[in-house]
């Protein structure tokens, strides 16, 4: 008698089992004699649980280890064991979920004219419909009451970090205050984590509480309950390394300043709202809390996660990408309708695209944001939405830090001179960042010399205007018009909001100037600034202190290479170990940031303010990092 098993049988052990238990005096298993049977093994079935154990999942593993013990069994005289058909190729593997394997199986089934052996329903009501014979055993029942890894939790962590070769760590304390601290001395091993990972992904799959939310070669995202597992294997990984991450603390909307006025805000009617902070200061906390209010408020809501460890009640449905895309995913929600969608995290460009579709459609957005200042949150949008669009948008922006509501702003648009500029003829749209709470304009974004330039309002360091933020914006663009024309060394000095004083050399000045003064009339027109060019032998050297150089940058600093990697864009400041500085290009705030005891500053490729910092480099600005 032929017996063919299917990968799902092999991967439970139930083959083994049965042969086992068959073989018993007296036996009674109910059902077709395992024992004595020739087991005929597709090699569908190898190549399947190959390519799984090649990914480091550990269901491969455990159906190696079954066919192993097949052999041990035909060794004892047990049963044959014979190994038939094709290998699947890479296709069929890539589409096992499509039932490539399984009809590879059936077939070796067919015509060996064997019993098929199997625990999926679906392939036993496939094979019974094609007039096999199938003995259908039931799946094994998993009970899980807690997993392993939680024994690394206390009430006060919020992560574990587990490494072969490395001390287990944890973060532990509150929100805005949490410590990174091993938990205990010994490192981790190989075989303790591959425990870990097989009892963490047979629970995702037994129990309703989790779900796979990623499997791709050396990475695998669970969501168990409130814990949400990344699972790294090499090469994708240096070492096999086990991350579970956990909420500490659940809020509402009461716990936070502002509460009523965001409740009024949120409810008169659907807005665009970014939730922005650092990582780790509550943002998600903060977005969980606004989607329970909005709920009780009588809103339907959904939300958009990658991956999904919003921790939100079952009234609010979580959706992640759909065929690989947010895009797909957003197109499903439109069908829907929710009155507001919480968007975790908006973080690339397609990302931003798929949040102001979505808004401008019609549907209230929540979308959580990396941003060391509530400003950052907003910048992130220029450049990839049109830029009137931007308050329709985006009408509010919450900062959050340490896990409390530090700043809001209020995000509108009126047509008007910008603030510093005098020239009625320069009226523009400009977007106007207000003080949610105070009603005070901060920072003004508009169009300047076909360039859009975020301006913060007012003298912000307390001295005279020549540092203002206008100030700045007008001398750097004075200077890339004037160095777009002459060779040699520009400076420039601002004397009041519409004149400024252009030194050049020598050489350079006519083609500055122009026939009759028309390439400077040219210039001096779109700026909307009067400016008297002369040659630097004219400049008194007490000038200098309020010029800039051929640098464009307004501050003191110190100007930087970065060296872009696989991971990191690196910021060498050997010297400043220790330090707190702010990163800038052109004189443009991009980041403040801590210069690490290895003398550089670390920013991950793919988060936001990567991807400005290396657009900016791109671009070929200067990069310059100033004292904070």
């Amino acid at each position: 008698m032929d017996i063919v098993p299917d990968t799902s049988v092999v991967i439970d052990g139930r083959v083994s089992e049965r042969i086992e238990a068959d073989a018993e005096p007296d036996a009674a298993t109910g059902g077709m004699d395992f024992a004595g049977a020739m087991i005929v093994v597709p090699e569908a079935v190898v190549g399947e649980l190959e390519a799984q154990a090649n990914d480091g999942r550990e269901t491969g593993w455990e159906g190696l280890e079954e066919l192993q013990r097949l052999v041990d069994l035909a060794d004892e005289g047990t049963i044959d064991v014979e190994y038939v058909g094709r290998r699947p190729d890479a296709i069929e593997k890539r589409e096992a979920g499509e039932g490539q394997i399984d009809a590879l199986i059936r077939d070796v089934a067919q015509n060996r004219d064997a019993t098929l052996v199997t625990s999926d329903d679906v392939q036993a009501e496939v094979a019974r419909a094609k007039g096999l014979s199938v003995e259908y055993l039931d799946p094994v029942e998993r009970s899980i009451d807690r997993l392993e890894l939680e024994n690394f939790f206390d009430e006060g962590t919020m992560s574990v970090h587990l490494k072969v070769g490395v001390a287990p760590y944890a973060k532990r304390g509150s929100i805005g205050d949490m410590s990174y601290q091993p938990v205990r001395d010994e490192p981790a091993t190989e075989s303790e984590l591959r425990e870990y990972a097989a009892d963490i992904e047979e629970a995702a799959h037994a129990s309703p509480d989790g779900f796979v939310e990623l499997s791709e070669p050396g990475m695998t995202i669970i969501q168990y309950r409130n814990y949400r597992i990344a699972i790294a294997r090499p090469p994708f990984s240096d070492a096999m390394e086990v991350t579970a991450v956990r909420p500490i603390v659940k809020t509402t909307l009461d716990d936070y300043e502002h509460a009523d006025e965001l409740r009024e805000r949120l409810t008169d009617h659907q807005r665009g709202v970014l939730i922005s902070g650092s990582p780790g200061a509550g943002k998600s906390t903060f977005a969980q809390a606004v989607g329970e209010f909005l709920v009780e408020a009588d809103y339907a809501v959904k939300t958009m996660e990658k991956p999904r460890d919003l921790q939100v009640g079952p009234e609010i449905t979580q959706y992640t990408e759909l065929g690989g895309s947010m895009a797909n995913t957003a197109d499903s929600l439109l069908m829907v309708r929710p009155d507001y969608t919480i968007y975790d995290e908006v973080r690339k460009t397609d990302d931003f695209e798929v949040f102001a579709d979505m808004r401008l459609a019609g549907v209230g957005m929540i979308g959580v944001v990396h941003a060391t200042r509530a400003i950052d949150a907003l910048q992130r949008l220029i450049g990839r939405v049109e830029l009137g669009l931007i308050p329709q948008i985006v009408d509010t922006v919450i900062y959050i830090e340490a896990g409390e509501v530090d700043t809001v702003y209020d995000v509108t648009t009126e047509v008007k001179v910008p603030e510093g500029l005098m020239e009625e003829d320069l009226a523009r749209p400009v977007i106007l960042i207000r003080d949610f709470e105070t009603g005070q304009a901060e920072y003004e974004i508009y169009t300047f010399n076909r360039q859009v330039v975020t301006v913060p309002l007012g003298d912000e360091d307390g001295g005279g205007r020549s540092d203002s933020g206008v100030d700045r914006i007008a001398k750097q663009e004075i200077e890339r018009e004037i160095r777009s024309i002459a060779h040699g060394h520009v400076e420039v000095e601002l004397k009041s909001p519409d004149t400024a004083v252009v030194w050049v050399e020598d050489d350079d000045i006519s083609q500055v100037i122009g026939k009759g003064g028309g390439r400077i009339t040219d210039v001096e027109n779109r700026l909307g600034i009067d400016i008297d060019v002369r040659t630097l032998s004219e400049k008194p050297s007490s000038s200098s202190a309020s010029s800039t150089s051929g640098s464009g940058a307004s501050a003191p600093g110190q100007i930087v290479t970065p060296e872009i990697t696989s991971r990191h864009v690196l910021v060498p400041m050997e010297g400043h170990e220790g330090d707190t500085v702010e990163v800038q290009a052109d004189g443009e705030y991009l980041f403040t940031a801590t210069v690490s005891r290895g003398g550089e500053i670390q920013v991950s490729r793919g988060s936001a303010i990567a991807e400005e910092l290396e657009q900016a480099i791109d671009r070929g600005k200067t990069i310059t990092v100033v004292p904070s």
